[in-house]
């Protein structure tokens, strides 16, 4: 059904492309668009509930022609089983990031690009299962595990094994606690708008770093004066840290103003900071252009790139709905690899993004809402999307996670962290009208407790992010900037 779908539906886009002077390439579920007018957009989204599983992506015309050229859309039809075999076997991969240091469930092909079936054997199923399934991580203690995955590329009598050796990734660190990057949300308006940190042992109570005070000062780092939103991220080498933020400043410039600034930060100890300020309006002006607002940047590791992943919210002046970009970070954390695109676009639209990988499953949390006919707002609150990659597609459920949704309190900045040496994840949440921070439990990402519960805080925090830590790292912050009790 799934492919009569598709097929019934390339042959509508067909259609459109014509009308709309616009042309398309697909590939895995993945919808290209390049298109001199708007009216593709409108109908991209008339369509999209016609076939669900599907991301659309709108691209420049030079986006277009590279993604054209990087895909063969040769099928094999009038090859003989060995040359297929042979040429599926030369195609088949898998990424570096998985080989070196496998921490995710492997998407393994079964079908080759030439049409050859494709089947995998594991040497050591306790680690690695044969549908590539990550059973076990390695023991600090015994060095890296390495299992041989076996490929058995099949077409008519014809066979060929391919095989990788993957090492697979320690276990978590021992961590001794937690860190909180935020910004403050109480006392004098100008003061706030700072990077500020806290640290807690047990994730539930919380102590200021540097008596509350700013540990890196706006002003330093950001082109409007001000920062909120910050998130941070161990890097996959486990000593590097990245940490992003919203490059604005409403106590300065109003709500009104545009904010199409993010800021990129790096750092080998969590106290000595690189940065850089990026515009997308003067960076990306033909795409960026009329961007408004780029708001609530978060990284994250892509394995299928090996690459880091900054996704954010951007809002255009002649585009009210609120979607999420991407793009690939330069190994220096200084920029961006390409011009970003779009990632992923709610119903409803939506900001406040943060993803978490779990079980072979990205988990997309983010603020949205559900509307009626009119376009006006029904219900917000905390939603979530899930994909098998982050390039997407992303299935978005509009179902409200929060305890909140039904009631007229308004929550943002939705947060989700793994408990140390525990199944358990916190949901967590601002209610920036009320200076709260509250939180929900899970240990599935799907299910959470009804009522929440209140951290125990000398700081009021707004939308922040939490990352764990060692016993090591929170001696290094306390040396640096000291503790509040």
């Amino acid at each position: 059904m799934a492919n009569i779908k598709l097929l019934l539906f390339s042959s509508v886009l067909y259609l459109c492309s014509i009308m709309t002077q616009s042309i398309y390439a697909s590939q895995d579920s993945l919808f290209y668009f390049y298109t001199p007018k708007d009216g593709i957009l409108d109908i991209k989204q008339a369509i999209f509930s016609f076939v669900k599983g599907v991301s659309f992506i709108h691209v420049t015309r030079e986006e277009y022609e590279e993604i054209e050229e990087s895909w063969d859309f040769t099928d094999g039809q009038d090859m003989s089983d060995e040359q297929k075999v042979k040429l599926d076997a030369d195609e088949l991969v898998i990424g570096d990031a998985f080989v070196q240091n496998l921490r995710w469930d492997l998407l393994l092909d079964t079908i080759g690009k030439f049409g050859s079936s494709i089947s995998w054997t594991s040497d050591n199923p306790t680690f690695i299962s044969d549908k590539g399934k990550l059973l076990k991580y390695s023991s600090r203690m015994d060095g890296k595990e390495k299992v041989k995955l076996t490929a058995t590329i099949s077409a008519g009598s014809y066979t060929k094994t391919k095989s990788f050796l993957v090492s697979v990734a320690y276990e978590e660190p021992e961590y001794a606690g937690y860190l909180f990057a935020y910004f403050e949300g109480s006392g004098d308006e100008l003061k706030q708008e700072h990077l500020r940190f806290g640290i807690s042992t047990d994730a539930m109570n919380w102590h200021a770093l540097n008596n509350n005070e700013p540990v890196i000062l706006s002003d330093t780092i950001s082109q409007t004066g001000g920062i909120r939103d910050p998130h941070i991220l161990r890097g996959e080498d486990e000593k590097s840290f990245y940490l992003v933020a919203t490059d604005m400043s409403a106590a300065k410039n109003g709500w009104h103003s545009s904010n199409p600034g993010i800021i990129l930060m790096k750092s080998n100890n969590l106290t000595d900071w690189s940065h850089t300020a990026i515009d997308l309006v003067k960076t990306y002006p033909q795409k960026f252009g009329k961007a408004k607002w780029v708001w609530a940047p978060q990284t994250i590791f892509d394995p299928v790139a090996n690459k880091y992943m900054v996704y954010f919210t951007v809002i255009f002046h002649d585009d009210q709905h609120l979607d999420f970009y991407c793009a690939y970070a330069n190994s220096e954390f200084t920029g961006f690899e390409t011009i970003p695109m779009l990632m992923f676009r709610p119903q409803y639209g939506g900001i406040d993004g943060d993803i978490i990988y779990k079980d072979g499953v990205f988990y997309f949390f983010y603020k949205g809402n559900i509307k009626d006919k009119n376009g006006v707002e029904i219900k917000s609150g905390i939603l979530q999307a899930i994909g098998k990659r982050l390039q997407g597609p992303w299935k978005e459920d509009l179902n409200f996670l929060d305890a909140y949704a039904d009631t007229q309190i308004p929550i943002e900045g939705s947060g989700v962290f793994k408990l140390n040496n525990s199944d358990s994840y916190i949901l967590m949440y601002d209610l920036f009208r009320n200076q709260r921070y509250e939180f929900q439990r899970s240990t599935d990402l799907v299910n959470f407790t009804p009522n929440t519960e209140s951290f125990v805080k000398n700081f009021t925090p707004r939308h922040g992010t939490v990352m764990s830590i060692t016993k090591k790292e929170i001696e290094c912050l306390k040396n640096k900037w000291g503790i509040t009790l």
